[in-house]
């Protein structure tokens, strides 16, 4: 996938493009049923596809107060693009200057100067342009103008409630990283650097490999989790050919029985790996089931007994 990070940065001639717009925090399944949508028609026009976004939340910008945690970096997202079948993306740098564009200079400057639109699709929430004033219907009416269509992809719902990345935070901020996989269509993961800890883990005969406190993608509720660690080599720009996975039982918390670790972490151990280096590799810690709360215990030997408990129930989980 070919990623543009500003419209000056298309080439000339470029198009025709099927665009889709949208934060695509998460690319969910209602974010990847506007771009199926667009796939379908750039087949019929005989363009790209393209997906049009931005380098952080607009929310960051306008309201900070009401900005959420993003589900995922940006680099995540682009992977997730690529993946969900996007020819390019053009990430647009939200700042004062994009924010103060009308919606006819967004449309005119972004949509057709840059990528040659023959179709735009967003969803029914979608507002553009200075103070949010375009909405789909202005939209419509400018794409009348410019040349180009532009329709509206109708919500994917489940259980009577649209499908969104607020749902979706509110399920791993409960743990539900099941319920996140059914809303995200795959499995939720976190990504970083594997770095020394206190070594705690080995000494009680489950070494993990911590992860940075600079990771990427949000990080569910404290508490032991089964799922898979995707070891990407060391550095960030190993190719996808070289990910090796191995089943792991995750660790999220402060270790609340030594009550000696500030900051939240995630950890995971490699099931019946113990001599595995990973240290300064770059790793994917994906979640698939929740095993239980994140609890303080009276001993260590409670606790090794615990973990032990974890280890089979995690082993049960991912067979």
């Amino acid at each position: 996938m070919i990623v543009f990070r500003e419209p000056a940065e298309v080439p000339v001639g470029f198009g025709p493009s099927v665009v889709a717009i949208g934060k695509f925090d998460g690319v969910h399944s209602g974010h990847r049923a506007v771009i199926d949508r667009a796939r379908v028609a750039a087949t019929d026009a005989g363009a790209r596809v393209v997906a049009v976004t931005f380098d952080r939340n607009p929310l960051s910008l306008l309201r900070p107060e009401l900005c959420p945690e993003p589900l995922v970096s940006l680099e995540q997202k682009l992977r997730l693009l690529a993946g969900a079948g996007v020819d390019a993306t053009l990430v647009l740098r939200f700042d004062e200057a994009l924010a103060g564009l009308s919606p006819r200079e967004f449309v005119e400057h972004v949509l057709v100067d840059a990528l040659g639109v023959v179709m735009v699709l967003v969803g029914d929430d979608f507002r553009f342009g200075k103070g949010g004033a375009g909405n789909p219907d202005l939209l419509v009416d400018l794409g009348a103008e410019f040349g180009f269509r532009a329709a509206v992809v109708g919500d994917i719902e489940g259980g009577g409630r649209r499908v969104s990345s607020t749902w979706v935070r509110e399920a791993l901020a409960a743990g539900d990283v099941e319920d996140a996989a059914r809303l995200l269509g795959r499995a939720h993961e976190v990504r970083g650097e594997v770095v020394h800890g206190l070594k705690r883990g080995r000494e009680l005969g489950y070494p993990t490999a911590n992860l940075s406190t600079e990771l990427e993608g949000f990080v569910p509720a404290d508490g032991v989790y089964a799922g898979w660690l995707l070891d990407e080599g060391v550095g960030a720009g190993a190719p996808s050919h070289a990910v090796t996975r191995y089943p792991a039982a995750i660790s999220v918390g402060t270790n609340p029985t030594f009550d000696d670790v500030l900051a939240r972490q995630v950890e995971a151990y490699v099931l019946d790996e113990h001599d595995l280096d990973l240290y300064g590799h770059t790793v994917r810690v994906r979640f698939t089931h929740r095993v239980r709360p994140m609890m303080a215990f009276d001993g260590i030997e409670t606790l090794i007994a615990q973990m032990g408990d974890d280890v089979a129930r995690v082993r049960s989980l991912l067979r």
